[in-house]
């Protein structure tokens, strides 16, 4: 895949990677990259979240793919996700009554140490998922 930044904030290791943007065709297929490190004792109650929003992100319109990425069995996440367009990203994102309460609890338990949320546009992509 090759991927364009459109928009990234949050941190990663203490640095954004991603600190430029573009704006695509409203038609471009979106890419969707989260990056967590979860507080240590904040651990049970985060995986406790993630299973209806996991339910809920693969009933969502527009998703093409998605899988759980992590650089450690605990306390580092991470996701990825093909999207049709942004569009069906942001619905999901925004609009989905799981993904808006686990972002509600987020806020409400400062369970992140650190985080970044980054989105792409997907400008080629050989093989297939």
């Amino acid at each position: 895949m090759t991927l364009d930044p459109l928009a990234a904030h949050g941190l990663w290791s203490g640095s954004n990677p991603f600190d430029w943007s573009h704006t695509p065709a409203a038609d471009t297929k979106v890419v969707a990259i989260t990056r967590a490190r979860i507080k240590w004792l904040q651990n049970f109650r985060f995986w406790a979240a993630v299973p209806p929003v996991s339910t809920e992100l693969h009933q969502s319109p527009g998703l093409l793919s998605a899988i759980g990425i992590g650089e450690a069995p605990i306390g580092l996440q991470g996701t990825f996700s093909l999207w049709e367009n942004g569009k069906a990203l942001r619905d999901f994102a925004y609009k989905g009554s799981a993904h808006q309460g686990a972002i509600e609890a987020t806020h409400r338990f400062n369970w992140y140490a650190e985080e970044l949320f980054s989105r792409f546009s997907l400008r080629d992509m050989r093989g297939q998922l």
